[in-house]
């Protein structure tokens, strides 16, 4: 019997007091596609920054092809023939694929060999449908196009390994589909893949095999994935089941936010060209839509952080005449951003103060321009109870919080205020299964009390599961709205590649 292509036997590793990863056995095989699961904080990432070199083991060893290796650092995994593909990019957008893919690579007599990088290109392509134009900046490339030349970049260097961290975060049906095409053609020709995600049905129907973590130690392994259920796999990852939420039927009153006719101008990304749409009392309005399609400039505009520069936004009946994150929270505007760590919470002040400042000047936390640390921090405990947030206390600082935990943070900190509307942008993106129903559950209570929520995100089975209705944007337009009852996701991935136009449904 052949060696294992990696084996990681006995990894530990530890920051401080706390055991990230504690005697951690790993071993995948050529034209293997294992599974990696775990909540967040399972030590997932712990493990594979140690297989790649940014992190060395406290105890254990790893070997390649059943000989011994020492991994230092991202070259030292490379020349090992390890690759890994992270969430987000690491490429230069102003330079072509072709560039990308020689940066860091000498050429003969000190000059860049394109020849031959075309040369390499060409036979990747070939070999696993893997096809790129050379010449294109990566710039133009659409998110799944610079997923692939991540992919590529990895396979250009030798890898026979290839790690891959939530890759289909970001992905519409149809590039999933060509992503795992991509992938059972690399495992069917030998290579190593491990697949981290916590998207349990996609690695039901991906991965050979599934080894989960908990608290940093291996709590099971699953040999046939496709023949255990999602909630089997989701009992092995939280240590007890997880039952969905119930989504209770309501009637949907007026409508409390309204965007007619919204474009914009000079914003980073897609802008937005004539929107029109609207979200009522006790509905929740899904945004659909491949990533890069104009999302962003809506939930901008929405927040008040970019002003329209033609059509008319109102809220509640109340038209919108000062595009400013203070004046749509005083209409009764709660948001939750996508990025957590910069726009969300301040991270390197104490939870309690970044839990407080979109409101630090009201009467509830200040007095005649004094602030109260009384009443900031007895908020944030009363928060960190009621949402059962995981941390020392609220002074901890914010930055030091897992990601679930930082997601329960905002969500607290803006239902507190009991909001007419909830604008909320990847609500559940990179948390685990268990993070994710307490976050859907909140969502949906305060559909229940008559909130109208905007969830704009990538995963269609959430917003199947949480929205009443369904809006598909592309290259900044709405592509068509449908009730959720209408759509699938075969459907909605059609129309996020511009095909299959629906006219609004009420």
């Amino acid at each position: 019997m052949s060696a294992p292509l990696i084996e990681m036997r006995g990894i530990t590793k530890s920051f401080g007091a706390v055991k990230a990863n504690e005697a951690v056995d790993l071993s995948v095989a050529p034209g293997e596609i294992l599974g990696l699961l775990g909540e967040n904080g399972a030590g997932k990432t712990t493990l594979m920054n140690v297989l790649f070199g940014a992190y060395a083991p406290d105890a254990g060893e790893i070997m390649v092809e059943g000989k011994p290796v020492s991994i230092h650092n991202s070259a030292d995994a490379l020349a090992a023939g390890i690759g890994m593909v992270h969430q987000h990019f690491h490429l230069a957008p102003r330079l072509t694929v072709l560039e990308n893919l020689l940066i860091g690579i000498p050429g003969k007599s000190g000059r860049i060999d394109r020849a031959g990088g075309l040369a390499r290109l060409t036979e990747i392509s070939r070999q696993y449908g893997l096809s790129l134009d050379p010449n294109l900046p990566v710039s133009a490339l659409s998110v799944g196009e610079q997923q692939r030349l991540e992919i590529i970049k990895a396979l250009f260097r030798g890898a026979k390994l290839l790690i891959l961290d939530e890759p289909t975060a970001v992905l519409a049906p149809s590039e999933v589909d060509g992503l795992f095409a991509a992938l059972r053609s690399m495992a069917a020709q030998g290579l190593g893949i491990i697949f981290i995600s916590h998207k349990l049905n996609e690695v039901r129907a991906l991965t050979h095999r599934c080894v989960v973590l908990r608290h940093g130690k291996v709590a099971g392994r699953v040999d046939h994935p496709a023949q255990t259920t999602s909630a089997e796999m989701a009992k092995l990852m939280c240590g007890h089941e997880i039952v969905p939420p119930v989504r209770e039927a309501s009637t949907p009153g007026a409508s409390v936010l309204t965007l007619d006719g919204i474009s914009t101008a000079g914003h980073a990304g897609t802008p937005l060209r004539d929107v029109s749409l609207f979200v009522r009392a006790g509905e929740i309005l899904g945004i659909a839509g491949v990533s890069g399609n104009g999302q962003r400039a809506l939930a901008d505009v929405i927040s008040g952080m970019l002003a329209p520069r033609a059509g008319t936004m109102t809220i509640a009946g109340k038209t919108v005449a000062q595009f400013s994150p203070r004046e749509l929270q005083a209409l009764g505007l709660g948001r939750i951003p996508e990025d957590r760590m910069t726009t969300g919470l301040v991270t390197n002040l104490p939870l309690a103060d970044s839990m407080v400042l979109p409101r630090i000047g009201t009467e509830a936390f200040s007095r005649k321009g004094l602030l109260n640390p009384a009443a900031i921090r007895a908020f944030a405990e009363e928060q960190i109870k009621a949402y059962d947030i995981r941390c020392p206390g609220p002074m901890v600082r914010a930055g030091a919080l897992s990601g679930g935990n930082l997601q329960k943070a905002l969500l607290a900190r803006e239902l507190a205020f009991d909001p007419k509307v909830l604008i909320v942008s990847q609500p559940t993106r990179g948390l685990d299964i268990g993070a994710a129903r307490f976050i859907h559950e909140k969502f949906l209570a305060m559909h229940a009390r008559g909130c109208g929520i905007i969830v704009i995100g990538e995963d269609l089975e959430e917003l199947l599961m949480l929205s009443d209705r369904i809006a598909v944007m592309y290259e900044g337009r709405i592509a068509g709205t449908l009730p959720s009852a209408d759509a699938t996701i075969a459907r909605l991935g059609l129309m996020m590649t511009g095909a299959g136009h629906t006219e609004e449904a009420a």
